[in-house]
């Protein structure tokens, strides 16, 4: 008895995939557990595996195509296989052709003030593209070229053009062809960076951004590591970092200002008595910001591992929805890259981002002398319509303060 292998829960907020890549085809044997196809959601890539022992049936869908949660893949079969030359996976191409609906009809009667919904093409947008531009609607030529296969438009697509101002989408239109140079190369965006693209056009256009500055003195905190280190290192078996003093710096000042910590809702306001703090990796298919969860019951030993976990995982793919979900606030150390200074983007729907960069040795005066000292500019993001200018301020403050004395997270003060 053949047996439906569907899209499985993504996550929170996540309801649509993209076929990335199929990993066996039509006719081939598979054992239980093993990965048929991997799927490249708004977040991270995952693997579909089969449910038991088999032999794959044909592809419902091509690569490149959008899913919904709950769409069937493919059947598994029963038997041992042989890869058949007549279960290729080309015919999935002809079912999915057969699978897309129709283009959507005009209504029968539209409003006088509202002009019907345009046909769109199967050809030229995913059906979840097509349901979303026929109820706005929208036509092709308006939300311009996909970024789909083959230029398709995708509903990611369809999102992004109207979170736009209304200004920018009247004053949309399609571009005309592009005569590529011999000598460059286009490459297709992944899913990942299209969302990372959009996701952070849609924080600008919709929180009121404002960033403030602040330097710290990072001579206590490396006097700290220098002679705890060894100590540490030998109970915990790993390094006592920046991030972790900068981490608990940031808790420290969350319940202080807990506004900060807060999210917007409609016409509510979310706070919190808790922090998951998010903290950015880079990885092969861009930065992803995993959190670390109820960090605020953490010490530094932990929230070490925790980060060293994450950037192993970033490296090496193996990040799961779960892990990029929750967050109420996030820090991003762009030192790492050698930034000496910028104004990190809101990670939303959080209220607040804290910047780390470069440590640099340079001249200060300290009790009416100069000085050398290594020296970091900080910079926190920040949404105004939640937070005041003061509280910003005085947040950024009180982080300087904790980790240019470290005692002070030792007594909460």
């Amino acid at each position: 008895m053949s047996v439906e292998i569907k899209v499985p829960t993504l996550g929170e907020s996540v309801t649509t995939a993209t076929i990335a890549k199929w990993l066996k085809k039509a006719g081939d044997a598979v054992a239980a557990d093993e990965p048929i196809v991997e799927l490249e959601t708004d977040k991270v890539s995952v693997e579909v595996s089969a449910p038991q022992a088999g032999v794959l049936g044909t592809a419902a869908v091509k690569e490149g195509d959008e899913v919904e949660v709950g769409a069937v893949l493919t059947t598994l079969e029963p038997g041992t296989g042989g890869n058949k030359p007549s279960a290729q996976p080309a015919p999935a191409e002809k079912t999915a052709e057969k699978q897309a609906a129709p283009a959507a009809p005009a209504p029968a009667a539209a409003p006088a003030d509202k002009k019907a919904a345009p046909a769109i093409d199967a050809a030229a947008a995913l059906p979840a593209a097509r349901k979303l531009m026929t109820e706005n609607n929208l036509s092709a030529d308006q939300v311009g070229q996909g970024s789909g296969l083959n230029g398709r438009i995708t509903k990611g697509d369809v999102q992004s053009f109207l979170s736009q101002p209304p200004v920018a989408q009247q004053q949309a239109a399609p571009k005309p062809p592009r005569n590529d140079d011999p000598r460059e190369e286009r490459v297709k965006m992944t899913r990942l960076r299209r969302t990372i693209a959009r996701r952070l056009k849609d924080a600008q256009n919709t929180a009121a951004i404002l960033t403030t500055f602040n330097e710290v003195d990072l001579s206590a905190a490396m006097e700290l590591r220098a002679e705890y280190q060894d100590s540490f290192v030998k109970k915990h078996g790993v390094k006592l970092g920046f991030m972790s003093i900068f981490s608990r710096a940031v808790i420290a000042a969350l319940k202080e200002f807990p506004a900060i910590n807060a999210e917007i809702d409609g016409e509510d306001v979310i706070y919190r008595d808790y922090v998951n703090l998010g903290i950015a990796v880079g990885g092969p298919n861009g930065l992803v910001v995993p959190v670390i969860r109820d960090a605020d019951k953490l010490g530094f030993a932990q929230i070490e591992k925790a980060i060293g976990g994450f950037g192993k995982a970033a490296r090496e793919g193996t990040l799961k929805i779960d892990d990029l979900s929750g967050g109420t606030f996030s820090i991003t150390n762009g030192g790492i890259y050698g930034s000496l200074l910028s104004t990190p983007i809101l990670n939303a729907p959080q209220s607040g981002i804290l910047g780390m960069h470069s440590i640099q040795e340079r001249p200060v005066a300290v009790k009416g002398q100069v000085v050398i000292r290594p020296m970091m500019y900080i910079a926190l993001s920040y949404d105004h319509r939640i937070v005041d200018g003061k509280e910003a301020v005085s947040f950024l403050v009180r982080i300087k303060q904790n980790v240019e004395d470290p005692r002070r997270l030792l007594i909460d003060v």
